[in-house]
């Protein structure tokens, strides 16, 4: 019986920036989503020395896939090697390489390989495979270069901040009024319209259009994965103009008697829309377009923590 086939690729990039800079970025799996445009959300769940486990859930070709991989490690080489244990259709099989080359002149050049199987030994899915092997490469490459090369600038344009509220009621009756965005246009007042799509791994695609103090409306679109009944992590595929990234992270946890339901924002700010959303003849800036974002959304979220609130204590009393 004939062996299924392995495809494999490369990609390749020149960075401007040491190649232990360039490894600590790959090596911080929890950045990723903010660096990496096709990741949705990343943590690591296991290491011994030079080995972990980690898992993934990102875009390719529009879809979303979540997989476990095992990752090696190797800093005096400059390389990470890694291999999924459990792949998603059409994938059968998948592993690769970071590897990264200091150049004489200075900078790196990354390379990053795959190898693939596709389910069934299926040319369409393997095609289909390659596609989104390239264009995430790709995009991922260009994203590590952005990362690794501005990496000081970044550090001013990141933003992180969290918000928490106290509930009288049941962790999973918060958790339900997270998860049912579906329901949110009746419930919370600044959500003007949601379309949400949803599978059995918890799995989430949500279409929003958010209302602002002015009246308008703009509208952003999620991809959410769903951990009952404990958080619901999301990144924004469609962000507002002051942000280039945007993550975020519902956590409902038991405190005594009580539920405390935590909000966490991750955003990277657009430093070129700042004129034009704030004001070109403002003293406006990166500080401004930080403490803008951190009200707006910081506003947004308490509102739906306070209704969230609401509801599980209504719940509560029957």
């Amino acid at each position: 019986m004939a062996q299924p086939a392995t495809y494999e690729t490369q990609h390749t990039i020149t960075v401007a920036a040491a190649a232990e800079v360039v490894f600590g970025l790959i090596e911080n799996v929890g950045d990723w989503p903010v660096i990496f445009p096709p990741t949705v959300h990343a943590e690591q769940i296991e290491r011994t020395g030079d080995t972990e486990r980690i898992r993934i859930w990102a875009t390719a070709n529009g879809e979303v896939k979540g997989w476990t991989s095992r990752r090696e490690l190797d800093r005096r080489g400059l390389r990470v090697r890694f291999r999924q244990e459990a792949s998603r259709p059409p994938v059968s099989a998948m592993g690769g390489e970071w590897a990264i080359e200091p150049l004489p002149e200075g900078g790196s050049l990354v390379r990053l390989s795959h190898d693939f199987r596709a389910v069934d030994d299926d040319p369409a899915s393997a095609e289909w495979i390659r596609q989104a092997v390239d264009r995430n490469s790709d995009r991922e490459l260009a994203a590590l270069r952005d990362a690794a090369e501005q990496r000081e600038r970044r550090a001013d344009l990141l933003l992180t901040f969290s918000d928490e509220v106290r509930v009288t009621g049941a962790v999973k009756d918060v958790y339900d009024f997270l998860d049912r965005a579906d329901l949110w246009p009746r419930r919370l007042p600044h959500v003007a319209r949601t379309e949400l799509t949803a599978d059995a791994a918890g799995e989430q695609i949500l279409e929003m259009d958010t209302r602002t103090p002015d009246g308008s409306t703009h509208t952003t679109k999620s991809v959410r994965i769903c951990f009952p009944y404990d958080r619901i992590v999301y990144k924004q595929q469609l962000t507002p103009a002051l942000m280039t990234a945007h993550t975020g992270e519902w956590t409902v946890r038991e405190d005594g008697r009580d539920t405390v339901v935590t909000s966490t924002h991750t955003v990277v700010v657009n430093a070129e829309a700042v004129p034009g959303v704030l004001g070109a003849d403002a003293d406006a800036g990166v500080a401004e377009a930080r403490a803008f974002i951190r009200d707006a959304l910081g506003r947004n979220s308490t509102v739906t923590m306070m209704h969230a609130k609401e509801y599980a204590e209504g719940v509560a009393r029957g």
